[in-house]
């Protein structure tokens, strides 16, 4: 059959031998409408129409496909003879019309009619046996051990297990609705059929009523099965050969025996790859568990001993990972972002605030750190509300991590907004706060969203009208729009979640309080013939909860951790020493204080702060990466095109690489030699394509300096180099139209001396992106006229 295939051209979808299994006829066919004869071939399955193949695409190709017949979709029909088609007959479709063969001879149609009604009352036959058998394996059920020594064989009934009505899965399962703890096992490795769902909400939800230690005992208990009990007399036959005996041996170790097992390990294997918590908890799990498998009394046949290996990797691969499941070392196709900075420089931990930190970091590292708490969650710490109970700290200690972390942040802008007492101070920490909050949608980080609405929600922030009424209305605008997320219960937030592309860090609290509800909801057991049977409907819901929050918990961030801003953030504690009740009462008292209730002007307070309250924006600095790529923000927060200056730095090696300078630099906190200003002259320059600059590049000799920017001015040497000579001056009346007037054009490119000047003002760099040097006693020389509109302009070029 496979020589068959390969000699046909064109040949789509499953391999002849995935759906025959017997070769029948070949010969020529004509089909009734079509020119040419067709060479065919019938299997016990299909019936393929091909055309001989003139100018094949396949190396030994003999044939070109046209038509292939399901046979079991058609039946076959006698054609009588007419003086228009003679020694025909028709493949008549159940949904499809028919299809007309006349062969060349009696003989030839009789031959290819013989086969087609033998395979047609074959598959009729067929199917009559196999309901046959099957009637008569229900007359002699499958033979099975005694309850009294395997409780799994207990015949079921409405006092151990029930079924949801008119529900099934959609492979025809029926689904549980509740049991007895034996009976889950049971269908659990139920040896009939698998159900993977089941297990998936079983290993979820299982320790609201079983724990860890008790299900390993059940499952090894299942696991290991007795033989059904025989009479001396059918012991007597058995060793006497008796053959039907040994059938019905074979067939209960074949039926039951078998699949039980391969599900029981592969229960096991499901176990230790998804919940492996559990045995990180108890290392004495983990040890009987390995202690059974690997025994060699167990293991039974190649099958097995594949399953017991995929396991022990597995054990093996978990205990190398973190504690919390998520690896560290992950490596990304794009580069990752440089850190941000503002006022704050890298390792100035004691000035670290709101104002003083990057909003665009802030947003960033809050965003790693809330990723990490959620990826954390287990569902264990979800079923049964365990976060809410008394072992609380023991059984659901990342979940209550992320809870007080949630609550701290933003207890923390609340305390940012109504400690600044003086107005303008308030309103540039409200923007601020909005600011976070742009970066944070950006990064489709939904906790940190209305963790912040929380905080611009509260009492004591919500009642400040004059602070709401200084912030700018686009501003309001893009508080409003999250605003919105939470209202109509979460529905345009529900619908956001479904319509973005992970990474993402979804809202907790709906989680939490859906699981609430449903837990609260629903009894544990439900009642029947005085019986308790577990409620296993009730974990399905809380397993489709926990279900949807892992599904978000894949996919990490391609951001860089900032370790010290981390920290600050992981270690804050915004209420200090004070209990809830004299926090919350501190604050509104506070808010009182800047803005009393009914008045038309808040009062004047001073400033408590010294640093600059104009905000650095939520604009990325962009750079170019090893590959030339540019480097930034993951998602651009504004689409508005970036300063077009930039740097162009100086190797020996002749490579350039651009750095682009931000909007409004932070000031350095060295001053830099004059040799450094002097070098940002002489690299200075214009990128636009479309630039009106009147400086051609101009490139400097080899120096040791292998990179300039503005945030490492400090770094360079005293060494000074003999500068190149400025351009000539040239008039070109052609040029005239070219060297408009620009406030931005940069300065003259001033020579470089070989004794150092005094220390000038540091530059500035302004939105022309111009550079201003206080006067020294020696003096560059004074930059060329600019053009005037009506006066020939002069052309600079290089010679």
């Amino acid at each position: 059959m496979n020589e068959i295939q390969r000699s046909i051209d064109g040949w789509e979808g499953r391999d002849i031998g995935q759906c025959c299994s017997q070769f029948i006829l070949e010969g020529p066919l004509v089909r009734a409408g079509a020119k040419h004869e067709r060479h065919n071939f019938l299997f016990d399955g299909l019936m393929i129409s091909c055309k001989a193949s003139q100018s094949s695409r396949l190396p030994g190709a003999e044939f070109r496909l046209k038509e292939k017949f399901v046979l079991r979709k058609y039946r076959v029909v006698d054609r009588e003879d007419s003086p228009e088609l003679r020694f025909a007959f028709e493949l008549v479709g159940r949904e499809e019309g028919g299809v007309v063969f006349y062969a060349r001879s009696a003989e030839e149609k009789n031959a290819w009619m013989a086969a087609l009604m033998m395979l047609q009352c074959r598959c009729t036959l067929e199917r009559m046996l196999d309901a046959e058998l099957q009637k008569e394996e229900q007359e002699q059920p499958l033979r099975l051990p005694s309850p009294d020594v395997y409780r799994f064989t207990v015949r079921d009934s409405e006092e151990n297990i029930v079924f949801e009505e008119r529900m099934q899965s959609k492979t025809g399962i029926p689904i549980i609705k509740a049991g007895t703890v034996d009976k889950l096992i049971e269908r659990l490795t139920y040896h009939m059929y698998a159900d993977p769902n089941f297990v998936r909400t079983f290993l979820t939800t299982y320790r609201s009523f079983c724990k860890p230690q008790d299900l390993l005992t059940l499952l090894i208990e299942r696991f290991e099965i007795p033989e059904p009990e025989q009479s001396e007399a059918e012991l007597e036959s058995l060793w006497n050969g008796d053959q039907p005996m040994a059938a019905e041996l074979q067939r209960f170790r074949r039926e039951y025996v078998q699949p039980v097992q391969l599900r029981v390990l592969n229960v096991f294997r499901q176990w230790v790859e998804h919940h492996f918590y559990d045995f990180e908890n108890d290392p004495e799990l983990r040890t009987r568990l390995e202690d059974y498998i690997t025994n060699p009394m167990q293991l039974r046949g190649k099958s097995m001993r594949k399953w017991v290996e995929s396991i022990n990797k597995i054990i093996k691969r978990k205990m190398q990972t973190q504690p919390n499941g998520i690896s560290h070392n992950i490596t990304f196709e794009t580069p990752l972002p440089p850190i941000e900075w503002h006022t704050s420089r890298p390792g100035q931990v004691d000035t670290f605030d709101l104002m003083t930190l990057h909003p665009i970091e802030i947003a960033r590292q809050l965003t790693l750190l809330e990723s990490d708490l959620y990826r954390a969650v287990r569902p264990s710490e979800l079923v049964g509300s365990v976060w809410t109970k008394e072992d609380k700290e023991k059984n659901s200690p990342n979940l209550l991590r992320m809870i007080r972390h949630t609550t701290n942040l933003t207890l923390w802008f609340e305390k940012c907004v109504v400690e600044a007492e003086n107005v303008e101070e308030r309103v540039a920490v409200m923007m601020r706060i909005i600011e976070i909050l742009q970066v944070f949608q950006e990064l489709n980080n939904f906790n940190g969203v209305l963790e912040i609405v929380s905080a611009i929600n509260s009492v004591p922030v919500y009642r400040l009208e004059h602070t709401f009424e200084a912030v700018p209305e686009r501003k309001k605008k893009v508080l409003e729009e999250a605003v919105e997320l939470s209202q109509d219960h979460f529905k345009k937030y529900l619908a956001k979640l479904k319509s973005i592309n992970p990474p993402c860090v979804p809202f907790f609290g709906i989680y939490l309080t859906n699981i609430l509800k449903t837990e609260e909801g629903n009894p544990d057991f439900l009642k029947r013939h005085g019986k308790e049977l577990i409620n296993f409907s009730k974990r399905r819901k809380v397993a489709e909860i926990t279900g949807e929050i892992q599904q978000y918990q894949n996919q990490p961030y391609c951001l860089r951790v900032e370790h010290d801003i981390r920290r600050f953030f992981e270690n804050l504690n915004p209420m200090g020493s004070m209990s809830e009740k004299e926090f919350t009462d501190y604050l509104f008292n506070k808010s009182l204080e800047i803005e009393p209730r009914n008045v038309k002007q808040p009062p004047r307070f001073p400033r408590k702060t010294t640093y600059p309250l104009k905000s650095p924006g939520v604009r990325p600095v962009r750079q170019v990466g090893v590959g030339g790529g540019i480097r930034g923000h993951p998602a651009p927060l504004e689409r508005d095109p970036l300063p077009k200056i930039t740097f162009r730095s100086i190797a020996e090696t002749e490579t350039e690489s651009m750095t682009s300078l931000p909007t409004s630099p932070n000031t350095p906190t060295q001053t830099p030699p004059p040799s450094a200003c002097s070098d940002l002259n002489s690299v200075f320059m214009d990128h636009d394509a479309c630039s009106n600059s009147v400086f051609a590049p101009v490139l400097l000799p080899p120096s040791k300096f292998h990179s300039v920017s503005c945030g490492s001015l400090h770094q360079l040497g005293e060494e000074l180099l003999k500068p190149p000579p400025l351009p000539p001056r040239r008039k070109d009346g052609s040029s005239e139209n070219k060297l408009n007037s620009r406030s931005d054009s940069p300065p003259a490119i001033p020579p470089r001396l070989r004794t150092p000047l005094p220390l000038p003002a540091l530059p500035r760099f302004g939105r022309g992106m111009s550079e201003q040097t206080d006067g020294s006693s020696s003096p560059p020389p004074p930059p060329p006229p600019r053009p005037h509109p009506g006066n020939d302009a002069p052309d600079l070029s290089v010679p």
